[in-house]
């Protein structure tokens, strides 16, 4: 990995012949972003953090209680309502009929509607009116008009209408709101991939512990083996191998020594550093990845979803027609009151609450059905508009790949086993840190195979390591180790370029060799097959090198390939397709991969990946399975044509319900009742709850 990013070009590879498609991010000016400008209030977004989790919480409860309580009283509402007594032919009048109405609806207008007033507000002073401005209108509509009819105006009031509005509107909400999880936690833990406290080097050349904030440039600090490192710096003495891979997407522990450069967050190996810090606080790599996450969710934040959108034109529709409906019979020479009972009962009629259930009812079953075949959906946006997708870009490491280096083949060209030689090799492995060591080690054990003991252990420099094993001299030496020696290199050793190739030597001659890769899934091959055929192209961005990224490539038949890529370039990607009108999904595991899970139009982790990238996706694949991609994209299909289903069967009686409400054949002598009217709305909710349940059949 190259660590000068002023010199760092990042290139895009497509399988189109030989031509080298380039995009130098050298030119890219990453400092003109105006953060001042930013609003990091929360108004307009979802809270994050423990403290957001919590609000949401709280919030969900508060839709819980004030729908239990507001159905409560709306029991007697209904049973003591003239027009539910009409409607259903019983006469149940108590001595003040009307105000006990008037008090029960009072209580539950303002304090069952209180969060529709709110949000009517809120949604009113961004000039952005949709369902709460819907609901807010027709609540108050009702409860006003009704209680004028209480205190002395001629009409039938709406109270029994009002309440059972509210009610459902509440369960929506609620429901709702315990399907989608709680606010993203990303950015915390972003924050908890640093240790606490650093250990400065003092005056006396003795280590200190200090909290992160007291350190300094120019501080020199100690990392201990196995720990995390809590700044960027170089290393001025001592050599490790540094695990990147959460940070910078790097397949394999990376090897560091004097005069290297190190990252904050980034976990130390089995040596101990010394390192001059260079970049504290702000200007550390990782908080610039909490920027960049922090960025793209608030501007994802500011996506309309369906319901909204729909619920805007109907409040339009309703406002218009609803004071037409007044005008027009005011016009026509009228009474006010009766001008007034016809606009009140078309804008009434004009809400359905279907509405309130037709797309909280399809999220509420969607998320479920899809948690229990794999997708852990926790942006209803994202998985609404998943059926768009043009271009799906994934991460190599542990979603096309597995993220573990481990041995793909071993081979012996002598009179040993394959499996006898690598229980020999593995004697020289089994105290070192180096990747290659580990991998071994683990097949080994996979194996079940017993380690032996190892003798006069040696290390080769920069070629591999001997021993006696066994009374037999080993050695387990890379190739350039067998071309220094004019040893024959076994055929069928280099098959892949995405491999790291070792030979095993037993007294003196070359007796097989061991290859390691990180492995590529299973599933990734059926998966991209299926993409494809689904006119979806299929690209990876890879903070991995050049080599194994096109090994990959070639091996999986992708659209194209980026390669040795930071976090800030794989935004940048997107943003760079998303300028070209395409619709982008981002597939990682990785806090790398955290900041273009948010940009992405929709971000999809794999659940065995970081906790980070699984907070800040939109959607986490539970059984890491790219296949599960593919069920998501036809799922989200699915899913949205029940909601535009609901969504007709919730409005589209108002095509009739409307006209007849405004009088159109009064001439003729009929107008439209409420009680006609909720009968049709009554209809309506039940269509939309039956036509939710059919999405279970949906997905496989």
């Amino acid at each position: 990995m190259k660590s000068n990013h002023n010199q760092h070009e990042n290139r895009v590879h497509q399988n189109t012949g030989s031509h080298d498609h380039r995009i130098d991010h050298s030119k890219m000016d990453h400092n003109k972003m105006d953060h001042g400008k930013t609003d990091h209030g929360d108004h307009g977004s979802v809270p994050m953090g423990m403290a957001g989790h919590d609000h949401h919480k709280m919030m969900i409860e508060d839709f819980k209680k004030r729908f239990w309580v507001s159905l409560i009283l709306t029991i007697p509402i209904l049973v003591f309502s003239p027009m539910i007594q009409m409607f259903l032919g019983y006469e149940w009048l108590l001595p003040g009929n009307a105000y006990i109405l008037f008090a029960l609806s009072s209580v539950v207008y303002f304090w069952g509607g209180l969060p529709f007033l709110k949000g009517f507000y809120e949604e009113v002073k961004a000039k952005n009116p949709g369902m709460m401005t819907l609901i807010a209108m027709a609540i108050s509509i009702a409860y006003f008009y009704s209680t004028a009819t209480v205190f002395g105006l001629q009409g039938m009031d709406f109270f029994w209408e009002l309440a059972t509005l509210i009610d459902i509107m509440l369960l929506g909400h609620w429901l709702e709101m315990k399907s989608v999880l709680g606010a993203s936690k990303a950015l915390q833990l972003l924050v908890s991939l640093m240790p606490a406290e650093a250990h400065r080097i003092n005056k006396d050349n003795q280590a200190e512990d200090v909290k992160l904030d007291m350190l300094e440039i120019n501080d020199v600090i100690l990392i201990k083996p196995g720990e995390k490192i809590p700044a960027d710096g170089i290393i001025t003495e001592g050599s490790s191998y540094v695990n990147e891979s959460m940070l910078t997407g790097e397949s394999r522990p990376v090897k560091k020594e004097k005069d290297n450069k190190v990252i904050g967050g980034a976990i130390n190996g089995n040596g101990s550093l010394k390192v001059k810090v260079e970049h504290t606080g702000k200007d550390s790599y990782l908080n610039k990845v909490i920027t960049l996450v922090a960025e793209a969710q608030k501007t994802k934040s500011k996506m309309q979803n369906l319901s909204d959108r729909a619920a805007k034109w109907l409040t339009y529709i309703a406002l218009t027609i609803g004071f037409g409906t007044l005008a027009v019979w005011l016009i026509a020479g009228y009474p006010f009151v009766f001008a007034l009972e016809r606009m009140v009962t078309v804008m009434v009629i004009t809400c359905p609450h279907a509405l309130g259930l037709a797309i909280p009812l399809v999220v509420a079953i969607s998320i479920s059905v899809s948690a229990q075949h794999g997708l852990l959906i926790r942006n209803r946006t994202a998985f609404e508009e998943s059926r768009k997708i043009t271009v799906l870009i994934f991460d190599k490491t542990g979603t096309l790949t597995t993220g573990n280096f481990g041995v793909t083949r071993f081979e012996s060209i002598s009179e040993i086993s394959a499996e006898e030689m690598l229980r020999i090799a593995s004697a020289l492995e089994q105290s070192s840190e180096h990747p290659i060591a580990v991998g071994i080690i683990d097949k080994v054990k996979e194996l079940d195979l017993l380690i032996p003991e190892a003798e006069n252990f040696n290390a080769i420099t920069g070629k591999g390591v001997e021993a006696i094993v066994e009374g037999k001299a080993v050695k387990v030496v890379s190739p350039g180790y067998l071309k220094e020696k004019d040893l024959p290199i076994p055929d069928g050793a280099f098959s892949s370029k995405a491999e790291t190739v070792v030979f095993v030597i037993i007294n003196e001659n070359v007796a097989g060799y061991i290859a390691l890769a990180d492995n590529i899934r299973p599933e990734s091959e059926d998966a991209v097959r299926t993409f494809k055929k689904n006119g979806i192209k299929v690209m990876m961005a890879t903070g991995d090198n050049e080599t194994v990224a096109k090994a990959v490539s070639d091996e999986l038949g992708l659209d194209g390939y980026f390669s040795e890529v930071f976090p800030h370039q794989k935004v940048e990607i997107i943003k760079d397709l998303q300028s070209k009108g395409e619709f982008v999904a981002m597939t990682g595991d990785g806090v790398n991969d955290a900041p273009a899970l948010a940009q992405a139009n929709v971000g999809i982790a794999v659940g065995s990946g970081t906790d980070v990238a699984v907070e800040t996706a939109d959607i986490v694949l539970v059984n890491s399975n790219p296949k599960d991609i593919a069920n998501l994209i036809l799922f989200g299909k699915a899913t949205y044509k029940k909601m535009i289903q609901n969504i007709a069967w919730a409005t589209g009686y108002n095509v009739i319900a409307i006209p007849l409400a405004a009088g159109v054949f009064y001439s003729s002598g009929f107008v439209l009742g409420p009680a006609v009217g909720a009968v049709f709305m009554s209809l309506s909710t039940i269509i939309v709850a039956i036509n939710a349940q059919l999405l279970k059949r949906q997905i496989n």
